[in-house]
């Protein structure tokens, strides 16, 4: 097993907390990827800016994707592997804005994410989340 999808989840049941980043205590989507980024790699690459619920959206802005261009490595969508970092598109025509870390690859597919009201959870990449991937990437450790 990926050593990124062990971290991840040991953050399941995580409690939903906008902009924490403390497993157990409580995270949001980037928190999660902040807290398996430690768990990893080691101390965070930047200070993270203070942001609101609506992650740039108003401005169309695409301020998670330009992170993850800059930290992670950019891998094709449709090469999925265990320990992906998934950036969710939530509307169409809006900003990306949700990220989850793929989980199984298998004939049911899933991916550990922090959502609003639900926490830390492992979902099914089922349809409807599947549509709304724009960008794949991988930990710059190679996983």
């Amino acid at each position: 097993m990926s050593v990124v999808v062990a971290a991840a989840r040991g953050w399941i049941g995580t409690p939903y907390v906008h902009q924490a980043s403390l497993r157990g205590a409580g995270c949001d989507c980037l928190g999660l990827l902040r807290g398996v980024w430690r768990e990893v790699l080691g101390p965070e690459p930047e200070v993270t800016p203070a942001y609101s619920m609506d992650w740039s959206e108003p401005q169309g802005d695409e301020r998670l994707w330009r992170a993850a261009l800059a930290h992670l490595v950019a891998r094709p969508l449709e090469r999925a592997a265990p320990g992906d970092v998934l950036l969710f598109r939530m509307r169409e025509g809006s900003v990306a804005k949700h990220v989850g870390i793929q989980a199984r690859c298998d004939a049911v597919p899933s991916f550990v994410h922090a959502y609003t009201g639900h926490g830390v959870v492992e979902s099914a990449l089922s349809a409807p989340w599947a549509r709304r991937v724009v960008a794949r990437f991988a930990f710059p450790t190679g996983e």
